[in-house]
This record gives structure tokens, C-alpha cells and sequence, in this order.
């Protein structure tokens, strides 16, 4: 879902638009080596000087048998920007660890004026066992990513 507003009216560090996306799919990895979750979103701002802020929630984080856990990291196209977790369910055990969730917010400054993808990676630290998120209960979990362009 896309939002746009009037840029004359919002004026510096007025917002813009806002892209808001949702992915509510159980995907899991046993590999170290880092995948895309599933949770992504394009934005094309409208200046080079304006700025996107990234608000971002993985759901349903989980880690099954063996020492291991969830990592997870935030791109911009194909640009890791950071990672925003690095021990999602760590308990230094061999037992299964559901953690809930794990969040960011990120200003970013794009500086273009071309569609720009972000989206959530996440690996298996240990690579040798499962993580997991959006992981399914009695009611399933959801991840959201929404971006929002801000005015110079």
C-alpha cells in the first residue's frame, strides 16, 4: 500500500509518502549463509535530497534444537545496511527457543530518485539447525516493513 501527499503542503521533515507491506508466510533456514525472508518493499522518492526511514518488525522468531540462532540483517537494494539482530533466540542450549520479535528503524538517504528496494535477510548462525520466523501457533504471526519519505 502506497500513500502519497502534496510535497508543497509537508515542507522539511514533512512525510511524504508511505509504503507499508506484510508478510505472514513460516520460512525457515538451517544455512549460515544469509537469505531473503520474504519481507520487502519498494519506495521511489521523489527528490535526492530527501531521506526514507525504515521501520521494520520480524515476527515469530525461532530457533529448534541444536545451539544456534537467528540472525537477521536490513538491505537496500542489494546493500546490507545493518544488522539488526545477531543472537535471535541464543540460549546457548540445544533446546527449542521461540523469542517473539525482533525490531529497527533505520534513516536512510537513498540519493536517487529510482525505485528503491528494502528488505530482511536472515541466516541460521550455527548452520545446523533451523531458524525461523513468522513461525506458525494458534494464530501465525505477521512481519511488517513500512518506509516512509521525508522531506529535506
Amino acid at each position: 500500500m502506497t500513500r502519497a501527499v502534496n510535497t508543497a503542503l509537508a515542507g522539511a521533515g514533512g512525510v511524504l509518502q508511505v509504503v507499508n507491506a506484510t508478510y505472514a508466510t513460516q520460512t525457515s533456514s538451517s544455512s549460515s549463509t544469509f537469505a531473503d525472508t520474504g519481507l520487502t518493499a519498494s519506495i521511489t522518492p521523489s527528490s535526492v535530497s530527501n531521506k526514507i526511514l525504515v521501520f521494520v518488525n520480524v515476527s515469530g522468531i525461532r530457533k529448534l534444537t541444536n545451539n544456534t540462532w537467528c540472525e537477521l540483517r536490513l538491505l537496500k537494494n542489494s546493500t546490507v545496511l545493518f544488522n539488526m539482530e545477531s543472537s535471535a533466540g541464543r540460549n546457548g542450549s540445544a533446546t527449542d527457543n521461540a523469542v517473539g520479535s525482533a525490531s529497527t528503524t533505520y534513516l536512510d538517504s537513498p540519493a536517487t530518485i529510482s525505485a528503491t528496494i528494502y528488505k530482511v535477510q536472515f541466516s541460521s548462525a550455527n548452520n545446523n539447525a533451523e531458524a525461523i520466523i513468522n513461525a506458525t501457533g494458534n494464530t501465525g504471526s505477521t512481519s511488517t516493513i513500512t518506509l516512509m519519505e521525508i522531506a529535506a
